[in-house]
């Protein structure tokens, strides 16, 4: 479960490093943040495996932020948990009606914080971000970072792997060239939108002819993997 990166977003300053604390020593990557504008900022250009989110904020409040990221289609798959000294139970309601994975009130212990956090990242860890995911043969393994056929492996650039990696896990849609710069070049990467272009015909090339009709290109729209007929 290592290497994942959680952001922190609680505007006291002592309780983020406590939290820092205890998630580095069960090896996660921190990112702080003490009000929703720097945190939205940080979610956009780092990506997040999870966000700690406290709800009084000031300013943007953590609930409205929770709302806004859960509404971005770019930002509502990243787990929220929200840390609050609420604990009214309709407060627990409007958290999780707004899309929260779950929620933790304070006083809380570093190991039940954990606890919990790992919980959450195993239920909403899709296939093909941890395990392998397969597609008529053409087997995707994240954490060898190796990607295989009956053949034998596909060697592809890094920028290749990542976009087949994102088509893998969201197939049968199609996503315009702006929202695959998004997903897999990050938010502020500024790169033209045909440079999408350049890696899907590299990706095609490298897959070959047994698997390059999964990557197909919708007109006027943009490309989907998809195993069913064009």
């Amino acid at each position: 479960m290592s290497g994942k990166t959680v952001l922190i977003v609680d505007d006291e300053s002592a309780i983020r490093e406590m939290i820092a604390v205890a998630l580095e020593m069960a090896d996660y990557d921190c990112l702080e943040a003490s009000d929703a504008r720097e945190a939205h900022a940080l979610i956009v250009d780092r990506r997040p495996d999870l966000i700690l989110l406290d709800w009084m904020l000031p300013g943007t409040s953590g609930i409205e932020l929770a709302r806004r990221l859960k509404k971005d289609e770019s930002t509502s798959e990243i787990p929220i948990i929200m840390l609050t000294a609420k604990v009214e139970e309709d407060n627990k309601i409007q958290g999780l009606e707004v899309g929260a994975d779950d929620y933790i009130t304070k006083p809380f212990s570093p190991r039940e914080l954990v606890a919990r956090l790992k919980a959450v990242l195993r239920r909403t860890t899709p296939p093909g971000i941890e395990s392998p995911i397969e597609v008529e043969g053409l087997t995707l393994d994240p954490v060898g970072h190796r990607v295989t056929t009956a053949a034998g492996p596909i060697s592809m650039g890094p920028t290749e792997y990542r976009l087949l990696q994102f088509f893998m896990t969201h197939q049968e849609r199609v996503y315009t060239r702006t929202q695959l710069l998004d997903q897999v070049w990050g938010g502020n990467v500024y790169v033209e939108e045909r440079t999408v272009d350049v890696h899907i015909r590299r990706l095609r090339k490298a897959l070959g002819s047994e698997y390059d009709h999964l990557i197909q290109t919708v007109r006027g729209a943009g490309y989907r993997f998809s195993t069913k007929v064009a």
